[in-house]
């Protein structure tokens, strides 16, 4: 296993009105963050919150290149970005104790945070398709050139770390600074992760490992 400090790039936030980041997706152009009542849009060149939609935001958050998928407590919805209407929901495979959300290969993949494993679920029914066991708590969760990253916080300690989809096994750590938790978490498709900061109320930006990067696309 290959295991380094992260690297912290950027940070963005705290923001009025927002306590709390949850999950975190990005757009091509806007990192969406949750924050527990709204969808938060921030533009990551100013730093500047430019739109939010007023919908419960209590943890993971996908963007499929179209629509935005947003946990609930035990349900996801599916959002318009554009007019902020909830076009459909879907039961949560953790019944209120998911974590993560991210969206590849047509199918929605979230975490179970205290279940310690990752589930791809049909983004219309919410049936679960496969599971994968993870041996730490799972918060954020996203796929990257067919690698398939998530996010851990268990106390002061939090890492992010790229297992194998099929084994489950930690192939790669990049440890937070002590204190510095990974609540969501989205990749730009590039060299960057963005990371929901939980109660710090913070997006921080860090690097993606430069090796590796070999694989599928998304």
């Amino acid at each position: 296993m290959k295991k380094s400090a992260a690297t912290i790039i950027r940070e963005y936030g705290p923001f009025p009105g927002a306590e709390r980041v949850n999950g975190v997706t990005f757009d091509g152009e806007h990192v969406w963050f949750a924050s527990g009542d709204r969808l938060n849009a921030l533009d990551p060149a100013s730093g500047e919150v430019v739109r939010s939609i007023e919908v419960a935001s209590h943890a993971g958050t996908a963007f499929d290149g179209e629509f935005l998928y947003q946990i609930a407590e035990d349900v996801i919805h599916k959002i318009d970005p554009k007019t902020g209407r909830i076009l459909s929901t879907i039961p949560a495979p953790g019944n209120g104790g998911d974590s993560g959300l991210a969206w590849a290969e047509g199918s929605l993949w979230v975490g179970q945070h205290r279940g310690r494993r990752i589930h791809q679920i049909d983004p219309e029914t919410g049936k679960i398709l496969r599971t994968i066991e993870s041996n730490r708590v799972v918060t954020g969760v996203t796929w990257v050139d067919g690698q398939l990253w998530h996010g851990t916080w268990e106390g002061d300690d939090s890492d992010v770390r790229r297992i194998d989809p099929e084994t489950g096994e930690v192939l790669e750590r990049l440890d937070m600074p002590e204190g510095t938790g990974v609540s969501g978490l989205e990749s730009d498709g590039a060299d960057c992760f963005f990371c929901g900061g939980g109660a710090s109320g913070k997006v921080r930006a860090i690097s993606r490992p430069a090796q590796g990067k070999e694989g599928k696309g998304k």
